[in-house]
């Protein structure tokens, strides 16, 4: 039995232990993990910054740097993320339906859990903690797979997972990473249909595209954000330029932040050079179309491409449009189907752009940094699903179920 088997043949018992646990178990040994990772700062930290100097040497990128630092700040968070996660109602076992049939059946619908979830993602060392906290209130087992770039902070959050879990008797397999961080054994888990029963890729378009085409497993898509921030001709600028600049700047190495704009060509003489003097300081490159680059020496002109492009950096493009339909139009052709903003004191536009935007989550007058589980009031998420099947957007508790029917009968046969 190959390395990956084994770890798979070990998640899939382990998930049938979880799949027992009782709400105040699993409430406990959450609390109790979250606890432990706060105590193992230390631990983590060390190890979490020889990835960082290994990262540095590699001369990545300042927003993926950000998406592998960790600080006391954020692995307090981590930890506090867990704690939300287990004070949020259980969905595991309830009864979604109930209905008696006229040949006596009684037939219902209740929540499970999926059993073993499998989750390859790259620079993130909090989805570690995120992921194991979601699959186990939901009593699923996940292996994890993880990047070279964050092996070590990795290995340190899921030693202190362990320790959390063991002191209060649960089987630590219920969370497994896969320590081989080569590109045959993560090919590997991709084909792992007797063990791994869903597979979720967190990463980059390259990962993603990776995994949706090798997986033999079901895969849910977790996307790219190429998110995009619409300055309607009705829009109040100086609540536009807050949002653009938080959206863009806030954090750079996160797959909601703002890539995109989109301004109405009736304001665009007028807004623009004040979207320059917002940004520019900052050190963000804007990249526009003909018409945006006549307006601002300081623009650089775009390529079909930069349309299209997550940069994850310090970059944005810009689109002037004759309309809202315009606006629609380019967002849906361009878009990764993540999260969408309008920025307008228009009813009407605002409820067009919310009903014809093809996307996870749709805003109006607000950032698209907000599309995150937290903040959504789910404690955490397993990613932000981009297809429509199953799940869409911050993947949740209820997104970690599946139902099966449950039928009581009173001798029944059928004729």
């Amino acid at each position: 039995m190959s390395y990956i088997e084994e770890i798979g043949k070990r998640a899939k018992k382990a998930s049938y232990t979880a799949a027992k646990l009782s709400m105040e178990t699993k409430v406990l040994a959450l609390t109790t993990v979250a606890e432990y990772i706060v105590k193992e700062t230390k631990s983590i930290l060390e190890a979490n910054a020889i990835d960082i100097e290994n990262a540095k040497l590699k001369n990545i990128s300042e927003g993926l740097l950000d998406r592998l630092t960790l600080n006391e700040t954020r692995i307090k968070q981590m930890a506090e993320g867990i704690i939300q996660v287990a004070g949020l109602k259980d969905p595991v076992g309830e009864v979604l339906s109930m209905e008696n049939r006229p040949n006596g059946l009684t037939i219902g619908k209740k929540r499970v859990p999926l059993g073993v979830v499998g989750i390859i993602f790259e620079s993130r060392p909090n989805v570690t903690a995120d992921a194991f906290a979601l699959t186990f209130k939901t009593s699923n087992a996940v292996i994890l797979r993880g990047g070279s770039d964050a092996i070590n902070s990795n290995k340190a959050i899921v030693m202190a997972i362990h320790k959390g879990l063991e002191s209060v008797g649960i089987d630590p397999d219920v969370i497994l990473l896969v320590e081989d961080t080569g590109r045959e054994v993560a090919t590997a888990m991709m084909k792992l249909n007797g063990y791994i029963d869903v597979l979720i890729p967190r990463g980059g378009a390259g990962l993603i595209s990776s995994v949706v085409q090798n997986s033999t497993i079901p895969v849910i898509e977790t996307g790219t954000g190429n998110c995009h921030i619409y300055v309607n001709e009705h829009a109040d600028f100086d609540m536009a330029l807050d949002i653009i600049e938080n959206a863009k700047l806030q954090r750079l190495g996160v797959c909601n932040a703002c890539e995109s704009l989109v301004v109405d060509k009736s304001i665009a003489k007028h807004f623009i050079p004040m979207l320059v003097e917002r940004l520019s300081p900052a050190g963000v490159e804007i990249r526009g179309d003909e018409f945006a680059v006549n307006i601002s020496d300081n623009i650089v002109k775009a390529s079909e491409e930069d349309f299209s492009t997550e940069y994850l950096a310090k970059i944005v493009s810009l689109k002037v449009v004759e309309s809202i339909d315009e606006a629609i139009l380019h967002i849906n052709t361009h878009n990764t189907k993540h999260s969408e903003a309008i920025i307008t004191s228009n009813y009407d536009c605002a409820m067009k752009f919310l009903d014809e935007v093809d996307a996870a989550a749709v805003y109006v007058n607000a950032s698209t940094r907000f599309t995150d589980g937290f903040e959504f009031g789910f404690g955490a998420e397993i990613g932000i699903s981009t297809q429509k099947l199953h799940a869409r957007g911050p993947m949740g508790l209820n997104e970690l179920t599946t139902t099966k029917y449950i039928i009581f009968g009173q001798g029944q046969i059928r004729k």
